[in-house]
């Protein structure tokens, strides 16, 4: 493997609306980050993936741009945005923003002038198509739910969306839209950037004939993703972009894929792949319902390891995966994979533990590092997401009750990871002065950062000793280029694995059941004299190559 700046590197994810309000207004601001980059590299953080401050109406909060190259002016200012730069590179941090290329903002300049003239130069920067018998063109139904085609009133066009309306489809195969979106990447790139989280962008290669598939619900529509598994040729797009753009800087790119080939890994993420490395989302593909949120699956801790296993073996001699718990499209971890007698913080610092450790990038997403957990609404107004509306909607038509619709969206909303950062136990949870845009979890009162920085057994303080392990002079080498080796896989109530280099090896042993566990880590004629490299409950029992773990317990040796 090919030696890059960002291997060993760990990352930070910030919702800069929901990170810290400096003027009151109830919205987060850059200001807000640039005052705490000393607490994020104090918890150990490289990498600060900045979710979208573009000019935006915000209706997907952000990712629907309306101008690539003006920050909104509820973040602030250009010139505040520059000293984030400056100050991150003073502090040895990097800064990547989120690169949102396969749809733009109705509000954009280049749609609002397609949609005055769709046969135009302007219109063919988007998919307008004529309908079908005064029908959309075909049966796809977006993202975000509802038709992915929305009529152009007075005319017999149609253009395609694949999430919300308001979020009109990029066209690809257009030259000038790519030079258009090669030439902002790359002014954003020479400001200072390191480079970029990448959205959807599996989405980017249509079917032209876009033909319509079999329903696979009562309204007589097909899921948009359909048409994305059964096209081919995107990396041909996706070599042409990195070519053109983050090649050339040595940038770091972190790629949102799903619905990715099973033979095309080594072309996304290898030596040479499209991009750096891409998010491992095996876990939350497991949750997803055959028809909604209503019917989300819930995920054992068994069937966790298995996925995990399974993608750390996929990747082993082919690249990196960036590992997480959790994102700003998903529930909190702590909530979603710990069973009920984990939901602790021992729970939370073993699952912390396991997902740190893999061999790939670890990507932290604000208040992971506190333990901050789901949300309970008291209403579906409450929630902001675009996403747990329509969902609330679904469950609502599918015949659930306002109560198990609800339940729904407290276990699988976007606005669990959203609600705003708890950084103290004053009003409104220290994040603003004013109101906030979105409901502040109760629990503040007793999660929250003053809290946990004022206690050395906190989660806050794991997850920097976490780091600090595998950041150290030590064992840096093993955690990162170390291959990832499973064990005890068949015993029940273990999450266990070795990271293993030529010359070294370090053992990750957990206990996610409800009772004391021993194990025998090795055989008798490998005695090695093993260490206590970090115990998230500083009690273990370790007697030669046998070890008894309490539940809940995490133990890392070497």
């Amino acid at each position: 493997m090919k030696r890059k700046w960002w291997h060993g590197k760990v990352a930070y994810q910030i919702y800069p609306k929901s990170f810290q309000d400096t003027n009151g207004d109830g919205i987060g601001d850059l200001r807000g980050v640039i005052d705490h980059l000393d607490y994020l590299k104090s918890l150990g953080i490289d990498i600060i993936w900045l979710s979208p401050i573009y000019q935006s109406p915000f209706v997907d909060q952000g990712y629907d741009i309306s101008d690539y190259y003006k920050i909104d002016e509820i973040f602030g200012t250009m010139e505040e945005f520059d000293e984030l730069l400056a100050e991150a590179k003073k502090r040895d941090m990097y800064i990547i923003m989120d690169l949102v290329i396969n749809h733009c903002s109705d509000q954009h300049e280049w749609f609002q002038k397609a949609l005055k003239d769709p046969e135009g130069k302007y219109g063919d920067y988007f998919y307008f198509r004529k309908g079908k018998d005064g029908n959309p063109p075909s049966n796809y139904r977006s993202y975000f739910g509802g038709s992915a085609w929305e009529k152009v009133e007075g005319t017999d066009y149609y253009y395609l969306h694949m999430f919300a309306k308001e979020q009109p489809d990029l066209n690809w195969n257009n030259p000038e839209v790519l030079n258009e979106l090669y030439t902002m990447i790359n002014w954003w790139l020479d400001k200072g950037v390191a480079g970029f989280r990448i959205d959807a962008i599996i989405n980017i290669k249509k079917d032209l004939s876009f033909p319509d598939y079999e329903p696979d619900g009562p309204d007589g529509m097909t899921g948009i993703f359909r048409m994305v598994e059964g096209v081919d040729g995107v990396g041909e797009l996706l070599e042409d972009l990195k070519k053109h753009t983050f090649e050339k800087y040595d940038a770091f790119t972190v790629a949102e894929v799903f619905n990715m080939k099973k033979d095309e890994l080594e072309e996304f993420i290898g030596d040479d792949g499209h991009f750096s490395t891409m998010f491992d989302f095996s876990a939350h593909e497991m949750t997803f319902g055959d028809h909604g949120w209503y019917d989300a699956k819930k995920v054992g801790f068994d069937d966790l390891k298995k996925v995990i296993f399974h993608a750390q073996k996929e990747c082993e001699d082919v690249g990196f995966l960036a590992n997480i718990i959790e994102n700003h499209d998903e529930p909190r971890g702590a909530s979603r994979y710990l069973p009920d007698y984990l939901q602790n913080e021992d729970g939370i610092k073993l699952l912390g533990t396991i997902s740190v450790m893999l061999r790939g990038i670890p990507f932290i997403y604000q208040g992971q590092e506190i333990g901050m957990r789901n949300c309970h609404m008291a209403s579906i107004d409450d929630y902001n997401d675009i996403s747990t509306k329509n969902e609330y909607a679904v469950a609502i038509d599918a015949g659930c009750t306002v109560e198990e619709a609800m339940e729904a969206c407290y276990e699988n909303s976007r606005d669990n990871a959203r609600t705003p950062m708890q950084w103290d136990d004053s009003a409104q949870a220290g994040f603003t002065t004013g109101t906030p845009w979105l409901f502040v979890n109760p629990n503040y009162k007793e999660i929250n950062v003053k809290e946990q920085l004022g206690r050395e057994d906190s989660v806050w303080y794991y997850y920097q000793k976490l780091i600090a392990l595998r950041k150290s002079e030590d064992y840096k080498e093993v955690f990162t280029y170390g291959k990832v080796v499973p064990m005890f896989v068949e015993k029940d109530g273990i999450f266990a694995y070795a990271r293993k280099t030529e010359d070294q090896t370090v053992y990750i042993i957990t206990n996610y059941s409800r009772e004391d566990i021993t194990v025998d880590l090795l055989t008798a004629n490998e005695q090695p004299k093993l260490h206590v490299l970090l115990d998230n409950k500083n009690d273990v029992c370790l007697n030669g190559n046998r070890i008894r773990l309490s539940s809940g317990q995490a133990v890392i040796l070497g």
